[in-house]
């Protein structure tokens, strides 16, 4: 099975022909429509990003075979994927966000405290969702710096300074 990265999400239609908002997660957000046709998670649809302009916080794209606001409407937080093998390598220190699902969340110690299940940015930065160890529910986390000072991909694991008491 090819390995596909999530590179964007579609927001709300835009206007009346057919264009929606778009969040770009590519570090440059226009180069999404450097990669090829972009695909649902499942596969069943099928874009090519025929214009773009930058918005305040997003993008306002065209997608070939959406014409008017009702299309455009069916497809509002529609994420859209593309191989893994159509993105650049990152660089030396860099990562796709996908990398990180499934490493190991250790404590400066090298404790085990969790397992990544997600990454989630709803607004105010990117949030690690953590599995701890046999726990039914997961916890939610800042990534930034200073809470996670290593990321260790080769190694398979994340070294993390939560927050106190998040994992009690």
């Amino acid at each position: 099975m090819v390995e596909r990265i999530c590179v964007a999400r579609i927001g709300a239609a835009h206007g009346i022909k057919g264009e929606v908002k778009l969040w770009s997660f590519t570090a440059d957000p226009a180069a999404v429509a450097d990669y090829g046709p972009l695909e649902s998670r499942d596969g069943t649809l099928r874009f090519e990003i025929e214009a773009l302009r930058p918005a305040k916080d997003h993008l306002v794209v065209r997608l070939s075979g959406v014409r008017d606001r009702d299309a455009a409407e069916r497809l509002t937080n529609v994420d859209l994927y593309v191989p893994r093998d159509r993105l650049p390598a990152p660089a030396a220190e860099e990562f796709y966000h996908a990398d990180l699902i499934g490493l190991r969340a250790e404590d400066r110690d090298g404790t085990a405290l969790a397992t990544i299940v997600g990454i989630h940015d709803f607004g105010a930065g990117d949030l690690l969702e953590l599995r701890p160890p046999g726990a039914a529910n997961t916890v939610l986390m800042p990534f930034n710096d200073t809470t996670v000072p290593v990321v260790d991909i080769a190694g398979g694991r994340i070294v993390i300074d939560p927050p106190q008491g998040l994992f009690k």
